[in-house]
């Protein structure tokens, strides 16, 4: 399975995302987890050799994607419309992250107008919701009032997203009291996207 993670507006937990299921995919088959994005985010979140799954760079790819059942890709921040329609193309699922935010379901929702016409197969995953506020109920209301598709499970904003990637492990591995939770978000996730 080809599956792509993709936003038009940067901060939003892309390669957070792309790093977490790709980690459920590898309990699954053997998954590459293809960093297309100019700040390598994901290439520097795998130097420390702790996570389970292989990460190259979209240059350094070429040869290993036939060795590898599921192939992931972290999109450069900002792509244009006509990076979202070969990531449409060529890919069997696309996931496009959003914050609450106003300003990032804004640029979720012009993704959206690019792929809607495509056919494109795509989700909406919510991210960094904090659960003390309102702002992730109303987001997903808002999203779901345009008729977008949507995950589930929304995913919690914490430091130890930030703590776990700075140390090169996934938010399972990280001593924090709720990193057990975060990552059965992230399972579920996986669940929808792998059932």
């Amino acid at each position: 399975m080809i599956i792509t993670i993709t936003a038009l507006k940067g901060g939003v937990g892309k390669t957070t995302t792309a790093v977490h299921l790709a980690a459920y995919c590898q309990e699954r088959a053997p998954t590459l987890l293809i960093d297309a994005d100019r700040n390598r985010s994901a290439l520097v979140w795998s130097k420390e050799e702790k996570l389970s799954f292989r990460v190259a760079s979209e240059a350094g790819s070429h040869g290993l994607i036939k060795k590898y059942h599921h192939i992931l890709i972290d999109t450069k921040v900002r792509p244009e419309p006509e990076d979202l329609k070969d990531s449409a193309e060529g890919s069997d699922l696309l996931i496009i992250p959003t914050t609450p935010n106003a300003l990032d379901i804004d640029a979720t929702l012009k993704a959206a107008e690019i792929l809607e016409p495509l056919k494109a197969n795509f989700k909406v995953l919510l991210t960094k919701v904090d659960s003390r506020t309102r702002n992730g109920r109303e987001a997903r209301k808002s999203l779901e009032e345009q008729n977008l598709p949507m995950f589930a499970q929304d995913i919690p904003q914490l430091v130890a997203f930030e703590r776990a990637s700075s140390r090169g492990m996934l938010i399972k591995d990280y001593s924090d009291p709720r990193s057990r939770m975060a990552w059965e978000k992230y399972k579920a996730v996986g669940g929808e996207v792998l059932p």
